[in-house]
């Protein structure tokens, strides 16, 4: 199979990638939503699980240049004449255009290539030697002079405008926001920064080129793809192109990659990187390009009139070949340019982008990078968790502690700046020392008799003296045009820094924790609370930790306009079921037609995958991990018997999966204790027969992973891990072949019914499906189902991870039995359940399971041979 037939797949894929990357060409190119389910790991050379992300390249990368040719050739053709005018002079002016596009992108080709050969040649000397401009290079003798800077630069500006619906200057300026000076925003703007740049140079004149903002959870993930786009050869986007490049210098049309990313993650000043939250990177970086803040204490890094051929060498650079965020990061080391600055211009250019959730899902954060989705297509790969993904980044919660701490900063920065303060500036201030004093009175009168958490409405929080005088929107336009937030932080770092400067044995502490710019976001929700979201409190045991939430219970809103903007929007997985969730929840606007699903099935055949659910255990006790009924004693014993009983005839690696860490710790606490003094624990039982280990809430998940994969891999009785659903351990963790032989599921992880929180979500719930004239309760009872089995497909994903794994799953539930959930598993394990599956007792579980592993032990001994 060649070429365009496999989408330029750089194997050769199976029949179920195929169907994959056909179906994903069509959805795009029918401007259509796609759900995408396909397990991952589908293919396997030598130590490489691919498959997944790499289908995801190749069929929305082939679309992408079969869409370009198209559009070229259409407005080739389109190209017509006056009615008196000849069909030569016609076709002449087609050629010249032709001629004209052909030209510029062979030489802009041409570029990048000279730059890659340039690059192969230096790499070694590169990465090895001094940055390329040394004079921009920090002065980092005692890191003291970078920090330190004149306090009046936290002075504010006198403040006039009164008008929260009209946009200033500084607002119509795209770049406003950041903080910039006069000087680098029109750099900036010329060199193709800002929204509203009018002159840019002439190789950078790019129009926006048709894209792909490929975007994940993590940067690690990320650059897992960003390898396997090195791994694509496609053709040219336009044929021509293709043949002039090779009349000159034998090149060809590569791929026009870009890593986006946060400050805290691009940032190569090292007295900002190294500060401890991104926040406080953020809130430094702008500091630091104040208007106020002297030249030579500005950062050198940021774009300005000596540096304009370096940024445009940078951006060439990133675009002459494949690099991930560390990549960029030291490329601009090398050159000693800001990348998180550099790379904007180069978006344009770019033929796929690569993003973490927050720069894509967050509507400020796009506004900030100056993207645009429209007409764009968006991938979002390890979508299972999108909608907590995007509730949790318009969730702001804030402590009591925090509003004290806001409140003393505050007041410190009036004591400092108090006569400088006139008209509405002053204002303004007393209204947001009021604002805190009204949050922080509710917050500390809170009686422990209501409750430990219950919701909260905004009015209750704004009954502080003079509070229902402060017109709210005025407030947060007032905030947003004077940098109040970032004025009276950088003013407590600064007199903090200055004392740490005289107790030696503080330098290099972090300064202060930019709290009062976390607490403005809530003022925001406060303005206009939304109808999808809702207010908490909960009661904490020291009562400075009390703390006021806003969450969002629907996330369909915040993503519509993604939805609406892009030509395509593509949600991928590896474990996407059950899928309705999506529908009802993400997309209940818009009509079925405009949604494609696909749940691929698994590579392996059903023979290498053992699937029973567990209804009771070896002496017929009934396992019923209900809120109610997992707490016996009974339970837990029988649950350690039972799989004490079955530890034996699992070979390797095994993983158990409890519903919570809290619950998991009540299991294991239980079964470290003896019935008598002569019989041993069930802890210690176990111990005999594998080593034991546990996932912990409190530390990392690398030393105990470390210590499983070692003692699976170097003893013979193996080992056996103790986990938590929606824990680190099953989340992108991969117990392939050795380590993941047998995953157990205990009970199913349903949200507590009886919080705030969960009641408030299934009374939104219920409240929409009357409103589309459906059944409450079943609504609730669905979104209950899905959100529940999310977590068990997840975590059962994390075993068979290839074609030649084969595993065990054991679901150890009575509800495991039953239709309702079990069609809530992906389809290729329902595959493997079989038509027994529902009702059976433990013996008959043990038995299959005993000539599950002894069929693989005979399969493994004669592929030996």
């Amino acid at each position: 199979m060649e070429g365009a037939a496999k989408f330029y797949h750089p194997y050769e894929p199976y029949d179920i990638q195929l169907e994959f990357m056909r179906t994903l060409y069509e959805c795009i190119d029918q401007g259509k939503i796609g759900i995408f389910e396909s397990p991952t790991g589908t293919v396997r050379m030598g130590d490489l699980h691919t498959g997944k992300s790499l289908s995801l390249a190749c069929g929305s990368l082939t679309w992408l240049r079969d869409h370009k040719r198209k559009e070229f050739d259409e407005s080739i053709a389109a190209i017509e004449g006056d009615d008196d005018e000849p069909e030569w002079m016609v076709q002449h002016s087609r050629e010249e255009k032709k001629s004209q596009v052909i030209q510029k992108r062979a030489e802009l080709e041409a570029k990048l290539e000279k730059i890659r050969q340039h690059e192969r040649k230096v790499r070694d000397r590169q990465e090895n030697g001094p940055p390329l401009t040394k004079k921009r290079k920090l002065d980092d003798d005692n890191g003291k002079d970078l920090d330190i800077v004149d306090e009046e630069q936290f002075a504010l500006d006198d403040y006039e405008s009164d008008d929260e619906g009209t946009k200033s200057s500084k607002a119509n300026n795209g770049d406003a926001d950041l903080g910039l000076s006069k000087e680098t925003q029109a750099l900036m703007q010329k060199l193709g920064y800002g929204l509203s740049a009018l002159s840019k140079p002439e190789d950078l004149e790019a129009e926006d080129e048709l894209k792909i903002y490929f975007c994940s959870r993590t940067h690690s993930q990320l650059s897992q793809f960003v390898n396997e786009l090195k791994r694509i050869d496609l053709p040219a986007a336009i044929p021509a192109v293709q043949e002039e490049i090779k009349k000159k210098d034998k090149l060809h049309e590569e791929l026009k990659h870009l890593s986006l990313g946060a400050r805290k993650n691009l940032c190569i000043n090292s007295r900002v990187s190294s500060l401890k939250s991104a926040t406080a990177i953020n809130e430094r970086c702008l500091e630091l390009q104040d208007a106020k803040t002297p030249k030579e204490k500005k950062c050198p890094f940021v774009p300005n009139k000596e540096s304009e051929g370096t940024v445009l060498d940078f951006q060439h650079h990133a675009l002459a070949r494949i690099r991930d965020i560390e990549d960029l990061g030291s490329l601009g080391k090398k050159l000693g340019v800001c990348p998180y600055y550099a790379t904007r211009p180069a978006v344009k250019p770019s033929e796929i982008v690569t993003l973490p959730y927050p720069l894509l899902l967050q509507k400020t954060a796009r506004e900030a990078l100056g993207l645009s989705l429209k007409n764009h297509i968006v991938i979002i790969d390890e979508a299972h968790n999108l909608m907590d993904a995007i509730s949790s980044i318009h969730t702001v919660e804030v402590s009591l502690q925090q509003l004290q701490l806001a409140r003393a900063q505050l007041t410190a920065y009036l004591q400092r700046f108090r006569n400088r303060l006139k008209g509405k500036n002053r204002v303004y201030v007393t209204q947001v020392v009021r604002l805190l004093d009204s949050i922080a009175n509710f917050l500390s009168t809170l009686d422990i008799k209501k409750g430990n958490e219950g919701t909260v409405q905004a009015t209750e929080l704004l009954k502080g003296k003079g509070v229902d005088q402060i017109n709210l929107y005025k407030l947060m336009h007032y905030l947003q045009e004077s940098k109040l937030a970032r004025k009276v932080e950088g003013y407590v770092s600064l007199e903090q820094q200055k004392q740490q400067n005289i107790n030696a044995a503080g330098v290099g502490k972090e300064a202060t924790v930019p709290v009062l710019t976390h607490i403005t976001n809530l003022f925001m929700v406060l303005t206009n609370p939304a109808r999808e979201g809702r207010l908490f409190y909960t009661v904490g045991a020291d009562k400075a930790e009390t703390k006021v939430k806003y969450m969002l219970l629907d996330p369909s809103e915040h993503f519509r306009e993604i939805v609406e903007e892009a030509r395509a929007v593509i949600l991928a997985g590896g474990t996407m079921s059950p899928m309705s969730d999506y529908l009802t929840r993400l997309f209940p606007y818009l009509d079925n037609s405009r949604i494609t699903t696909l749940s691929c099935g698994h590579v392996i055949p059903t023979t290498n995958l053992f699937v029973s659910p567990i209804i009771s255990s070896h002496n017929n006790t009934d396992f019923n991990f209900t809120f109610p009924s997992r707490n016996s004693p009974s339970t837990i014993t029988a649950l350690g018997e039972s799989i004490l009983q079955l530890l034996p005839s699992i070979p390797n690696g095994c993983v158990a999966f409890f519903p919570s860490y809290s619950y998991m710790d009540q299991v294991i606490t239980s079964w470290q204790k003896s019935s008598s003094p002569s019989q041993p624990s069930l802890w210690t039982r176990m111990q005999k027969q594998k080593a034991l280990f546990k996932e912990s809430q409190a530390t990392g998940t690398e030393d105990v992973l470390t210590s499983y994969t070692s003692a699976v891999n170097m003893t013979q009785k193996g080992a056996f891990l103790l986990a938590v659903l929606n824990g680190r351990l099953s989340e992108g963790i991969n117990f392939s072949d050795h380590l993941g032989r047998c995953v157990m599921v205990i009970g199913l992880p349903y949200a507590n019914p009886n919080t705030a929180e969960q009641k408030a979500r299934i009374a939104y719930i219920e409240e929409k499906a009357v409103a589309a004239g459906q059944a409450a309760k079943e609504a609730a009872r669905e979104f209950a189902d899905n959100n529940c089995m999310r977590s068990v497909n997840q975590a059962i994903g994390r075993a068979v991870r290839h074609k030649g794994d084969w595993s065990a799953i054991l679901l150890f539930d009575a509800r495991y039995a039953q239709k309702r959930i079990q069609d809530k598993l992906p389809g290729w394990i329902r595959a493997s359940l079989g038509s027994g599956s529902v009702g059976k007792r433990f013996r008959d579980v043990e038995s299959g399971l005993k000539a599950f592993y002894a069929r693989k032990k005979a399969e493994e001994t004669l592929s030996n041979t």
